[in-house]
């Protein structure tokens, strides 16, 4: 059987130089395959012509198996420490930020401490004030409590309120204790407001004083007017009557027709209406007749019941009432 020298009987033969370059490119395409994604290399381009090629090293590739081989190359790697190098060196020099290395204390809190608060009012400035003593026995050494003033706002316990504000009393290793006061503005003028921390009893006291509100101003009144009276505003001018439209013409004759010696208009009915009895006793309208001014002759007078007239007979009675048996 004739098989190459040094290779064992099964093994196909010892390869040559060329096929383990071939075998050495193809475990490298693979392995950069599960590293490298080609989508964010910088140097990676694909060509009109349907090659790849590298931006940095100037080369072609056939396919991306090809391309990802050669970033595993020594050209490759030699090329990107030259690019870094000159990138670094061409840069300005910045200052790197010094960064402040804060140590946090860990300490155990041993509870809250005992305080007291006392209520003052002052009777010749009308000003309220709060006197807080807050007792720290067991203080840590060549300390201070302190205090500080927070918003409604910015506390997250409690709803908020606008018209309160907090006060915050610190001192390790006890926990900090808030009181709720109001927020009105203090006055941190230097004898109203101040703190003291007593090392020998180890209490701390702070006093302070809230301003008064000042008084809403009132508008002036209005100036006397010149007859002694209260200058009122002037009053407004009424507006003019709405003007409506004109009344129609009348559509009879004119009243002086009425007046004058003709004859009166015939009413709807067509009948003449009753002249107006003669007035009674004497008068400047005594020898007044009737129908004498409209044209016509007056009517015969009605004797009374019972007389005759000249040339005529009595009148007759007049019926009796029917028989109501």
């Amino acid at each position: 059987m004739d098989r190459e020298w040094g290779s064992k009987p099964g093994g196909g033969g010892a390869a040559s130089a060329q096929n383990e370059a071939i075998d050495r490119r193809e475990r490298l395409r693979r392995l950069a395959l599960e590293t490298i994604d080609l989508a964010k290399d910088p140097y990676f381009m694909r060509n009109h012509l349907g090659s790849y090629e590298c931006k940095l090293c100037l080369t072609l590739h056939n396919n991306e198996g090809n391309y990802l081989a050669h970033t595993q190359g020594k050209r490759h790697q030699t090329n990107l420490a030259k690019r870094a190098a000159r990138e670094a060196k061409e840069a300005p020099a910045q200052p790197q930020p010094h960064k402040r290395k804060v140590s946090l204390k860990k300490n155990v809190k041993i509870g809250r401490p005992g305080y007291r608060v006392t209520k003052q009012f002052d009777p010749e400035t009308k000003q309220r004030s709060l006197l807080f003593q807050i007792e720290y026995p067991e203080i840590e050494d060549n300390t201070k409590p302190r205090h500080r003033f927070m918003s409604s706002f910015e506390q997250k316990l409690q709803p908020f309120d606008k018209r309160y504000q907090f006060l915050l009393f610190a001192a390790e290793p006890y926990e900090i204790i808030s009181f709720k006061v109001p927020s009105t503005e203090i006055d941190k003028s230097t004898p109203k407001f101040f703190s003291h921390w007593d090392p020998d009893s180890k209490m701390f006291t702070l006093q302070l004083y809230f301003k008064i509100k000042p008084p809403e101003a009132k508008p002036p009144p209005p100036p006397p007017a010149a007859n002694g009276t209260a200058g009122a505003p002037p009053a407004r001018p009424l507006p003019p009557p709405p003007q409506g439209p004109p009344p129609p013409p009348p559509q009879g004759p004119p009243p002086s027709s009425m007046m004058g010696n003709g004859p009166r208009p015939m009413p709807p009915g067509g009948n003449m209406p009753a002249p107006p009895p003669p007035p009674v006793g004497g008068g400047p309208m005594a020898n007044f007749t009737p129908g004498g001014q409209m044209g016509r002759p007056p009517p015969p007078m009605m004797p009374p019941q019972g007389f005759q007239m000249q040339g005529q007979g009595p009148y007759p009675p007049p019926p009796p009432p029917p028989n109501m048996g």
